[in-house]
């Protein structure tokens, strides 16, 4: 059906759809190329935002300071306590008894106490512990006989206790001079005791005066002259005990396990068969000695 205009006149309807069809391309092309606009506004603008972002973070990766590295503490190094200087080691001298040894090979050590006349040889003979008790230096007889070391004793290798027997003389010769040490004072005064061996002075101190005897070999009772080597802390203690419990006064000197002793002996009267002991222990040793050649 055609439409009629003012003056009455009827357009055709196909000239009216391809009016309209035009309209509608061209308004196609419009948006195509409205839209085309915009995708590239967009694009060049996230581009932008892009390189702002980027550049944002190349500035602030340039203004922030890198984390410090953290600086590796070393574990600290164990110390040892400073060694201490050692004291030089003396070199040997010769033995003073030098010729009394070379003279004697029974000879086993000199004993000497300061300010007493003890001060002689010390003879040991472990195969027969009687031969010097009536036999002077040269070996032969006198009733004064001669210091003598217990069989069982022994200075090299040395045994944990060396016990030595002398006689009480009339004349104060020998052990004679022991029974002083019954006197604290007496004691005090001449504490010291050196033992000149083949090897070395050894020193040692006083530390108990007791009398005790010889018992039967039945009896069951603490016995001073068996103890020579402590081979467990129970032995040294058994007989640490009983020499502290049976002396005369307090020596104010103690003693423990692993310590070295001299016991110095002698005949006493206070019961029969009686004995005046006197006990030291080692404190230090003083010159060692050019070996012997014998």
């Amino acid at each position: 059906m055609d439409k009629e205009n003012k003056s009455g006149k009827r357009f055709p309807f196909s000239i009216c759809l391809i009016g309209i069809g035009v309209v509608l391309c061209f308004l196609s092309v419009m948006y195509f190329t409205w839209r085309q606009y915009r995708l590239k506004e967009n694009e060049e603008l996230l581009n932008s935002m892009r390189e702002s972002a980027n550049a944002v973070a190349s500035e602030s990766a340039d203004e922030i300071a890198p984390a410090p590295v953290p600086t590796l503490v070393p574990a600290p190094v164990p110390t040892e306590e400073p060694t201490p200087t050692p004291i030089p080691t003396k070199a040997p001298v010769e033995n003073p008894y030098k010729n009394s040894y070379l003279k004697n090979p029974d000879m086993a050590a000199w004993l000497k106490i300061e300010d007493t006349v003890i001060d002689y040889p010390v003879m040991w003979t472990p195969e027969d512990e009687n031969y010097y008790v009536e036999r002077n230096f040269e070996k032969k007889h006198d009733v004064h006989g001669s210091i003598v070391m217990s069989a069982k004793s022994c200075v090299d290798p040395l045994t944990t206790n060396i016990i030595l027997h002398g006689h009480r003389m009339n004349n104060g010769t020998m052990f004679a001079n022991l029974h002083k040490y019954g006197d604290q004072a007496y004691c005090e005064e001449h504490k010291y005791i050196s033992l000149f061996t083949p090897q070395m002075e050894r020193k040692y101190e006083v530390i108990s005066v007791f009398k005790s005897q010889i018992f039967k070999s039945s009896d069951d009772v603490f016995k001073f002259y068996n103890f020579f080597e402590a081979n467990t802390k129970e032995e040294f203690d058994y007989w640490y005990d009983n020499i502290k419990a049976l002396q005369l006064f307090d020596t104010g000197v103690t003693a423990e396990f692993g310590d070295h002793f001299i016991t110095l002996t002698t005949c006493s009267t206070h019961v029969k068969n009686g004995r005046l002991v006197v006990v030291a222990k080692e404190i230090e040793s003083g010159d060692t000695y050019i070996p012997l050649e014998r």
